[in-house]
C-alpha cells in the first residue's frame, strides 16, 4: 500500500511538472503537442451530415419574381461585382462575397468534382482567404505566400519567410492585391509587399512588437494607394489594438489609430489619426493596463464615401469583467474611420459588455438591400446577426443564428459557468454574405460551448504583461480560453436571413462547425465547407443540398469562385490544423472544383 501511494504521489508530481513545463514553454510546445493531442481527439471522427430546415412562416420563393425597381437594384448590385476574378478577401471591398458567375447552376452543381489540388506540405492553421486575380490563385500560410495556376494548380512561385512568431497559433488570413503588388501580415508583426508576378519582396514595415505578444495575421485590404491592416494580440496583457494605413508603394505608415485609449508612453509608429477616445469608458484597477480591441480577421471599405469599417476585438482580461468597468470602447465595436486620414467618424457598439471572449471579429457587409436601404450586417462571436440602417444608424434587428444558453450568467471565482456560444463559438474570421438575387444574408456559425471558472482578483492582476490574460482559473494550458465541450459535441450552421426583417428563411445544420467563407452565386448556388472537411453546394433559395463530399482536412478558410479559360471554378482551402480546433491532422491544401464540360 505504501509503495502504491508512493507511485501515485510520484505520478501526481510528474503530471504537475509536465503541466508546468508546458505552461512555461507554451509557445514552443503547443504546436508540437497539439498535433498529437488533436490526432487522438479526432480519432474515429464521424462522417459529415447536413440537414436543412425551413421556417414555415416564410415563403422560400419570396423575391423570386422581382418587381421592376428590384430588378434594377439587382442588376446594379451585380454590375458592381461582375468581375470574373476574386480580387479581395471578401471579393468586394464592401464584403458581400456574392459572385455574378452563373455557369454552375442548381441543375449542374450535382456534377461537381475536384479537378486539381495543391499541397503546401505544411501542418498549419490554414484559414487563409484566397484571391484569384489576373490568372493566378494566391494565398498564404504562417510563413509562406503562394501563387498557383487557378486551372491546373501548378505552382507559379512560392516565397518562404523565416521568423519567430509571437504566438503558437500558426495562422495567416491571407493577402491583399493592388496594382501588381501583394501584401500580407506576419505573426511577428510585420507587413510585407511582393511583386505579383514574381514574388520578389518589395518592402517590409513593422506595425507590432512580437516581444509583447503582438502579431499581424489579418488579411489586409487595399484601396486608393493605401494598404489597411491592424495588429492582433488583444488577449495578451498590455496589448492594445491599433489600425494602420500604409503607402502601397513604399510601406510608409500614413496614419495610426488606437482602437482603445492610448496612454502616456504608448509607442507611436506613425502620424496619429484624430480620435475622440479617452479613458473614461475604462475603469481599471491602479497599475493595470488597458488591454484589447485588437483586429485579426479583415476589414470592409465603402469606396463611395471612403469609410473604412474596422471590427474591434474583445477587451481583456477576457473573463474577468470586474477588472474593467465601463463600455470599454472601442472593443466589441465596428469602428468607422476616414480611410484617407484615419479620422474617427463613428462606431457601432455591438457587444455592450463582453465577459465571454465574444470578439466583434469578422469584417461586416455594407450593401444596399431590396428595399433600397443601405445596411451594415455583422456576425460576431456572440451567436447573433446584427443589421444597422446606415442612413438612420438605427439597429434593424439582432437575431440568434446558433445555440444560445446561459449567456447572462455572471462569472465568479470558484464557480464553473457553462455557456453557449462558447469562446470559440459564433462567427469567427469569416462573416456574413449577401445574395441580391433573393435578398438573403447568409452566415456560417459554430455551435460549441465553453465552461469557465474565473480567477480571483489578485491572481488576475499578477499576470505579467506580455502573457495571455484571459482570467481563466486553470493549470491546463489548453484551457486558457475556457474548457470547450467534448469533441463532436458541437455543430455548425448556415443561416439564410431575410435582409429586411431578420426572419430566417432556411437553415442548414452540419455535424461539424462552419467557419469557412460562405459564397452565394448568380447560378442560385451557395458554397461553404465545415471543419470535418466536407464541402457543400446548396440551393441558395431553399438550402437544399445539391452536392456534398469530404474533399480534405478541416475547411476553415477561403471558399471562392472565379472564371478561368471560360469555365467557372470554385477554390477551397482545406487542412486547418491548430491546437484550439480538433481536426484531421493533414497538410494544408487548396483544391479547385468545377463541372467538366460534356
Amino acid at each position: 500500500m505504501v509503495a502504491l501511494k508512493a507511485v501515485g504521489a510520484a505520478a501526481a508530481i510528474g503530471a504537475v511538472a509536465v503541466a508546468g513545463v508546458i505552461y512555461w514553454e507554451f509557445d514552443n510546445l503547443v504546436p508540437i503537442v497539439g498535433l498529437g493531442v488533436n490526432y487522438v481527439r479526432f480519432f474515429n471522427a464521424p462522417k459529415g451530415t447536413l440537414t436543412t430546415e425551413h421556417d414555415s412562416a416564410q415563403s422560400v420563393v419570396q423575391n423570386k419574381q422581382p418587381d421592376p425597381i428590384r430588378t434594377i437594384q439587382m442588376k446594379t448590385a451585380e454590375a458592381a461585382i461582375s468581375s470574373k476574378d476574386w480580387p479581395s478577401y471578401n471579393k468586394t471591398l464592401t464584403s458581400e462575397r456574392y459572385s455574378a458567375l452563373d455557369q454552375i447552376t442548381k441543375a449542374t452543381a450535382g456534377e461537381l468534382s475536384v479537378l486539381c489540388t495543391y499541397d503546401t506540405g505544411q501542418y498549419t492553421g490554414f484559414n487563409t482567404g484566397l484571391l484569384e486575380i489576373e490568372g493566378a490563385l494566391v494565398f498564404s500560410t504562417e510563413y509562406d505566400i503562394f501563387s498557383i495556376n487557378p486551372n491546373t494548380c501548378k505552382e507559379n512561385w512560392r516565397v518562404h519567410e523565416n521568423y519567430t512568431p509571437a504566438s503558437p497559433q500558426g495562422v495567416s488570413r491571407g493577402p491583399a492585391f493592388f496594382e501588381n503588388m501583394l501584401f500580407r501580415g506576419t505573426q511577428d508583426g510585420r507587413v510585407l509587399a511582393y511583386d505579383f508576378k514574381t514574388g520578389k519582396r518589395l518592402w517590409e514595415t513593422r506595425i507590432a512588437d512580437p516581444m509583447r505578444g503582438e502579431s499581424a495575421p489579418a488579411a489586409p485590404i487595399a484601396w486608393n494607394g493605401l494598404v489597411f491592416i491592424g495588429n492582433a494580440g488583444g488577449d495578451v496583457k498590455g496589448v492594445k489594438g491599433r489600425m494602420y494605413a500604409l503607402d502601397a508603394k513604399t510601406g510608409k505608415i500614413v496614419w495610426e489609430f488606437y482602437l482603445v485609449p492610448k496612454s502616456p508612453g504608448d509607442v507611436e509608429r506613425g502620424p496619429q489619426a484624430p480620435s475622440p477616445l479617452t479613458g473614461s469608458t475604462w475603469s481599471i484597477p491602479p497599475g493595470q493596463p488597458i488591454t484589447g480591441g485588437a483586429t485579426w480577421t479583415s476589414y470592409t471599405l465603402d469606396p463611395s464615401n471612403g469609410v473604412l469599417y474596422v471590427p474591434g476585438g474583445n477587451p481583456a482580461p477576457d473573463f474577468a469583467l470586474g477588472q474593467r468597468g465601463g463600455e470599454n470602447l472601442y472593443s466589441g465595436s465596428i469602428v468607422e474611420l476616414d480611410a484617407k486620414t484615419g479620422a474617427y467618424k463613428g462606431h457601432f457598439k455591438i457587444v455592450p459588455k463582453d465577459w465571454h471572449d465574444w470578439d466583434v471579429s469578422a469584417a461586416p457587409v455594407v450593401t444596399s438591400i431590396a428595399s433600397g436601404k443601405k445596411v451594415l450586417f455583422e456576425a460576431p462571436k456572440d451567436g447573433h446577426l446584427y443589421a444597422f440602417d446606415l442612413a438612420s444608424r438605427n439597429q434593424m434587428y439582432r437575431v440568434p443564428v446558433t445555440k444560445l444558453d446561459n449567456a447572462e450568467a455572471p462569472f465568479e471565482p470558484n464557480t464553473a459557468v457553462h455557456f453557449c456560444p462558447g469562446s470559440t463559438g459564433g462567427a469567427e474570421w469569416n462573416g456574413p454574405a449577401y445574395d441580391p438575387q433573393n435578398n438573403l444574408v447568409m452566415v456560417g456559425e459554430v455551435q460549441w460551448c465553453t465552461t469557465v471558472t474565473v480567477q480571483p482578483k489578485d491572481e488576475v492582476e499578477k499576470v505579467a504583461e506580455g502573457k495571455p490574460w484571459s482570467g481563466m482559473d486553470s493549470m491546463n494550458p489548453y484551457n486558457v480560453w475556457g474548457k470547450s465541450d467534448a469533441v463532436f459535441d458541437w455543430a455548425g450552421w448556415v443561416y439564410a436571413i431575410d435582409a429586411e426583417t431578420g426572419a430566417w428563411r432556411w437553415r442548414a445544420k452540419s455535424n461539424y462547425p462552419v467557419q469557412s467563407g460562405v459564397t452565394p452565386t448568380a447560378g442560385g448556388v451557395v458554397f461553404f465547407g465545415d471543419m470535418g472537411g466536407n464541402f457543400y453546394a446548396l440551393d441558395a433559395d431553399t438550402g437544399e443540398k445539391l452536392w456534398g463530399q469530404k474533399i480534405g482536412g478541416a475547411i476553415g478558410g477561403g471558399v471562392i469562385t472565379y472564371e478561368t479559360n471560360g469555365q467557372q471554378r470554385v477554390a477551397v482551402a482545406t487542412g486547418l490544423t491548430e491546437v484550439i480546433w480538433p481536426s484531421e491532422q493533414t497538410t494544408a491544401k487548396v483544391s479547385v472544383l468545377g463541372v467538366k464540360p460534356k
